[in-house]
């Protein structure tokens, strides 16, 4: 319809949300559970196979469709006001693409969603402090055991004094296992004071 953008209102009503944003021990708190310390983590929608959200992260990462994460970075930002800890972020973070990665695809899809997360909740937008160092092969296709051998080595930070003692909200696609989150958070951790917060598009089904 002439006033629908992105997605139709059908599309919108079917939307699989997780309502994370109400449960402080929702399930993508509990990945990170023992591994690391985070204020928050949360994801938007759940990701299944063959579903609408597995189809619009498919088009956002491979078909160049990156008014995707710009429809739900503004859409998630307004559940994400009603947090007590949205004061209290500060510096998005995207998880970065190694640069030979991001010749290839042209961008990073999870820039447009946490570019939107910032305008909308009137937080720093920040691609420079987090940097992966190394390139590697889909994740998805390794075991979880090949994943967290050898992804703690693959993330590294730039920062300077201006970078202490900030609360930094990473985004990413879709959670899975959560190592990968893990390794940027262990990266940013270095950083004297740092805070981590997390929040996805969406979180596959266990």
């Amino acid at each position: 319809m002439t006033n629908e953008t992105v997605l139709c209102t059908s599309c919108r009503h079917e939307m699989p949300l997780t309502q994370y944003h109400l449960d402080a021990k929702n399930e993508a708190v509990k990945k990170f559970y023992g591994k690391i310390e985070i204020e928050h983590a949360s994801a938007f929608l759940y990701f299944n196979k063959k579903g609408i959200v597995q189809e619009l992260i498919h088009n956002l990462k491979y078909k160049g469709h990156e008014e995707i994460g710009t429809v739900l970075g503004h859409w998630y930002a307004e559940d994400l006001k009603e947090l007590k800890l949205n004061n209290s972020f500060e510096v998005v973070i995207p998880v970065p693409l190694h640069p030979k990665k991001f010749k290839e695809r042209g961008y990073n899809q999870v820039t447009a969603f946490g570019k939107a997360l910032s305008e909308s909740l009137n937080l720093t937008f920040d691609e420079t402090v987090l940097f992966r160092k190394k390139y590697s092969k889909t994740q998805s296709k390794k075991n979880l055991l090949g994943r967290s051998e050898n992804i703690e080595s693959i993330f590294d930070v730039h920062f300077s004094e201006r970078n202490h003692n900030k609360h930094f909200l990473i985004v990413d696609d879709v959670l899975t296992t959560g190592s990968t989150l893990e390794a940027c958070s262990k990266a940013l951790l270095k950083i004297p004071g740092a805070k981590i917060s997390i929040v996805c598009m969406a979180m596959a089904n266990s």
